[in-house]
């Protein structure tokens, strides 16, 4: 049985989860499970792993209303995303079983980065996205949403850093869309990994309720803030650029740390 500290601990990671989630579609996975592991104190990786599926999936689509409201979301984009990600995330979650840990966070580190620096040259698309019936765009969307569903099953992370761009690069959608539009897509792999773990007892049901409930609020804070920065051409670009170079950097601290403590 959790203390109450420890529930207390979990809504503030949720709150945080929420809150980069509605600010700027990613983040939720990478920042949910240190939170659960070295703050709540959950030891297993695999336990933490579920709950944080769980946990940024209900957040996304906590988020998802909200932007949907505002107008933001681009359906039918984000629903042909989502269903080739979720295809692509069964086939890659087999492959990243086979890997060593610390080696997919390092690789998935440096990923990161090649995907913060070719958003950064390459900056904002036009406002005006293709039409919704474009074939070549939808033929884009699923090739993208595949191949980013592959590399996020892969590394057993939501894909928000790689939705975004992804996103951005197939439909042309500016930044403030994609980031909108990729909570479908994450909703839709955080629901299928969390199914997954939900079956093998995996998931902590009332740490994960309060990791939800303070998504709630961080959610609300991250949607005034991005309404505020849309206004701002390229703001949101370089915050969520920002985010994935620190982010990438501590993932490659730690696995460093780990791989100097293995050859000790």
């Amino acid at each position: 049985m959790w203390p109450d500290a420890h529930w207390a601990i979990a809504a503030i990671g949720g709150g945080l989860v929420g809150f980069s989630l509605a600010l700027v579609g990613g983040g939720g996975s990478i920042l949910a499970v240190p939170i659960l592991v070295y703050a709540v104190g959950i030891r297993s990786p695999h336990l933490a792993i579920g709950t944080s599926a769980f946990g940024v999936a209900a957040n996304a689509a906590i988020g998802l209303v909200g932007k949907a409201r505002d107008g933001a979301v681009r359906w039918r984009p984000g629903l042909t995303f989502a269903a080739a990600g979720v295809a692509g995330a069964a086939l890659g979650s087999v492959a990243g079983k086979a890997f060593d840990g610390q080696r997919l966070l390092a690789l998935f580190a440096l990923l990161m980065i090649l995907v913060g620096a070719l958003m950064l040259r390459r900056g904002e698309p036009g406002e005006a996205a293709p039409a919704p019936g474009d074939r070549r765009t939808d033929a884009r969307l699923l090739g993208y949403g595949f191949i980013t569903g592959v590399l996020s099953g892969f590394f057993g992370i939501g894909g928000g850093f790689l939705i975004v761009p992804g996103l951005m690069a197939a439909a042309a959608l500016p930044i403030f869309n994609a980031m909108a539009t990729s909570l479908v897509a994450v909703t839709a792999l955080g629901l299928t990994t969390a199914a997954s773990y939900a079956l093998s007892g995996l998931i902590d049901w009332p740490v994960a309720i309060a990791f939800v409930a303070g998504g709630l609020v961080g959610s609300l804070g991250g949607r005034r803030l991005a309404k505020r920065l849309a206004a701002r051409r390229g703001a949101l670009t370089r915050i969520f650029a920002g985010l994935i170079f620190a982010v990438a950097a501590y993932m490659l601290w730690k696995a460093g740390g780990a791989a100097l403590g293995q050859a000790r």
